[in-house]
This record gives structure tokens, sequence and C-alpha cells, in this order.
């Protein structure tokens, strides 16, 4: 393949009227309409069977499409579909490479797909093995790898010729906490360095913790496409996670906010209107015995929103 010159186009993926139906009639698409901008992490959220999975492989040449168009860094998927092809790294989310061949090989022989000679090839290998902690691997066959070091692997294999899109699929599913921030950390490396990435994930916190911009999914249309915080402002609640030192039992009732019991014996759960005042709420739970020994918010708050969205296309409200 020959090797591409990538410009900056107006969106790095766009997706105009997008549609797709099964043989059988069943509806996956309809209709999508979506831009993600040249260099921005963005999150595409959704329960399984929205539709998430179909969007990813039509704008990968996976799958094909009933209507609409597809763009990647300008290029149009119809006519242009190797350089399509190109532009995109892809993370599945389930592991796609022969076990049996080993670690190195797999990055480097990817690279052969996409037009880079040996020396090239061997050149990135090290350089997203080493950065992605596999290089001391390069030489053991791929089933020997633990699942975090194979979700690793992938992501090298994506990156060895350098796309500017990446795509991944639930990247940090099964991968403990400590791997999950690792990687976290080194997503954003890459995004820094202009890299657009595209994320679909179950962890909401996820999203929220790497995201500048969100699309949500369901059945197939979009129930919302926004920055992050200005969906997130759509929330009349807040919610924080108390450490304090010592929990009372009962808790006690603090107007106008709402307490329970946290995941440990040292944290309770606070939900209270946002613009409340904290200062006026500690003072109360000082009141009440509980001295607040820190504080954070609590993950998850695209969750909410996102059930109050997908409730909202439920009952046909719009």
């Amino acid at each position: 393949m020959k090797s591409l010159e990538f410009s900056e186009p107006a969106a790095a993926i766009a997706l105009a009227d997008l549609r797709k139906t099964y043989p059988g009639g069943t509806v996956a698409l309809h209709g999508i309409d979506l831009s993600v901008a040249p260099g921005e992490f963005f999150g595409l959220l959704g329960p399984n069977g929205a539709g998430k999975s179909t969007l990813i492989g039509i704008i990968c040449s996976l799958v094909n499409k009933s209507a609409g168009s597809v763009h990647v860094m300008g290029y149009d998927a119809d006519r242009q579909r190797e350089a399509v092809k190109a532009c995109i790294g892809v993370v599945p989310q389930e592991f796609n490479f022969n076990n049996f061949e080993r670690v190195g090989h797999i990055v480097e022989t990817q690279a052969g797909y996409y037009g880079l000679d040996p020396t090239l090839a061997r050149e990135r290998t090290r350089k997203y093995l080493d950065r992605l902690g596999l290089w001391h691997k390069r030489d053991e066959r791929a089933r020997t790898l633990s699942g975090g070091m194979k979700r690793r692997l992938m992501i090298a294999r994506a990156l060895v010729h350098e796309p500017p899109v990446l795509i991944l699929d639930e990247p940090t599913a099964g991968v403990d906490i400590e791997l999950r921030r690792s990687m976290w950390d080194f997503l954003r490396e890459l995004n820094g360095a202009g890299t657009t990435i595209v994320l679909t994930t179950h962890y909401l916190e996820e999203a929220e913790a790497l995201c500048r911009r969100v699309a949500m999914i369901n059945h197939g249309r979009l129930v919302a496409d926004a920055p992050v915080g200005e969906l997130l402002q759509e929330l009349r609640w807040e919610t924080f996670v108390l450490t304090v030192d010592a929990v009372p039992d009962p808790l006690p009732a603090i107007d106008p906010c709402m307490l329970r019991p946290g995941a440990s014996a040292e944290e309770v759960e606070l939900d209270l209107p946002r613009g409340t005042d904290l200062t006026d709420v500690f003072a109360a739970l000082k009141q009440a015995g509980m001295q607040v020994l820190s504080l954070r918010n609590k993950a998850n708050r695209l969750e909410e929103f996102f059930v109050k969205r997908v409730e909202a296309q439920r009952d046909g409200v719009h």
C-alpha cells in the first residue's frame, strides 16, 4: 500500500445520514449524523445492541452500510476505501491475532500490510512495544501473555503504521484498575500528540475521565452528542463521596441533601442539588456528629445522564 500524506481536514470522521438494515429487516442505524474533529478524544457510549459495533464496523469498512456517507480524514469510504483503511488503527474488543505467533512478529507483520519497509517496520515495532511495556516479550508467543498484555499488544499493532485516527472498542475490558490507569495515561499522551481517538466503553467513568466529547447511541439513534461538561451541566444533582471520621447509624436527614452509606465503613455518599453551598452542608454534617475528612465527585455521572436520555427517547420526548 502506498503511504499517504495526511492533511488536516475539517473533520477526522464525518458521518451523514448513516443507515444500516441487516437482512431480515433488523434496523441497526437510523440515519446517524456525526462529526469528530481532528485531534479530538471522542467517546461513543451505549448499551449492548445499541448499534455501536455496527457504526464502528462501517467506519472501518468491515460492515457495508445501507445508505449515507462516511469520510475519514477527508477520504470518501466509498471511492477511497484503501485510503480510509490507512487512516485508521483499530483495536477490537476481541483478541484477533494468532496466539502461536511471536509478539514482535505480530506487530511487524501488521506494518508490512501498510507498506512499511522492513527497516521502518522493525523500528516502529520496537517503538510501540517499548512504549507499551512489551519489548521484553517480543520473542515470546502471544498465548503466554496475560489479558492486559494482549490488550496492549493490540494497541501496538493498531499504531504501528501511525494512523491519524485510533478507534478503540472496549480497550480496558477485563483489565485490572492499575493497568487501566496506565493505559489511560498512554492514551492521553497519544491524543496530546495529535492522534484522534474514538473510544467505545461501558466504563462511563472512563469516558468522563478521558473524553472531551461524547455521543450516546441507543437503538440505532443518537440520544446525545455534546462536550462532556455541557452534558453534565444538565444534571440537576451532584453526587459526592465523603470520607468522615464516624458514620452514625442511622444517617441524619439534612435538607436538601440525601445521604446513604458508601462503599466502605468510613464513606458516605451525598446527593445534593447543583449549586448547593457545600460550606453549609459540611456545617450541618458536623453538627450531626460527622467530620468530613475528604471528598470527591463520584464517577458515573454520565450514567445518570444516559439513563435520563434513554428514558426520554423511550417516552417519546425529544
